[in-house]
């Protein structure tokens, strides 16, 4: 089963039928597809399926579809325990960015995190997980693939946000900070908190 979210709803890519019952569901096509999609973000439903036999097969049928984006970030942390935090489009986020040709997807994790924040000597502890968003580009819906890595560094620098990347703050938060902060994000950051 794979979560995407579309405008904050979830899309669910499910092998399961059973999942699907009394649920709205899609097939694996590109117009079931789209229209589920449009039908999220014009929050015309809560949440919808898109139900395929084969789980193995499911995502990359749908990337067949909606093309994928791949791009890596990170959960930082500093020597106080404090987990790095940006501002933009009006919602607390996590560092984040696309993959570049040639480049593994930990080399962009550590890129992207200190392009966006000024942050260096950045380590890699462990890997978190992957977590699948829909956005829209010059009118085509695309599927955005991030894998996320826990991060420490003893940085103490100051912080820059990105501002080619529309990033106004970049803030180290505790965990009441982070708390608040969680209240105005996005759904796939608060999995990365358990939320």
């Amino acid at each position: 089963m794979y979560k995407v979210f579309v405008n904050e709803l979830p899309l669910i890519l499910t092998n399961k039928l059973s999942e699907t019952v009394n649920e709205d569901y899609f097939l694996l096509n590109g117009n079931a597809i789209h229209e589920a999609i449009e039908a999220l973000s014009k929050k015309k439903l809560k949440k919808a399926y898109i139900y395929h036999p084969n789980h193995e097969e499911i995502l990359k049928k749908f990337t067949s579809k909606i093309p994928l984006v791949v791009a890596a970030g990170g959960v930082v942390t500093n020597k106080k325990g404090k987990v790095l935090f940006i501002y933009r489009n009006d919602k607390w986020d996590l560092p984040k960015g696309k993959l570049d040709k040639g480049e593994t997807i930990e080399v962009c994790a550590l890129r992207e995190v200190e392009e966006e924040t000024g942050v260096k000597g950045l380590k890699i502890e462990n890997f978190l997980r992957i977590t699948y968003h829909i956005f829209k580009r010059n009118g085509t819906y695309k599927l955005k693939e991030v894998h996320w890595y826990a991060m420490k560094t003893s940085f103490k620098g100051e912080l820059k946000g990105q501002k080619s990347e529309g990033i106004e703050k970049v803030k180290w938060k505790g965990p009441k900070k982070i708390k608040k902060a969680l209240e105005n994000s996005y759904t796939n950051i608060k999995i990365l908190f358990g939320d």
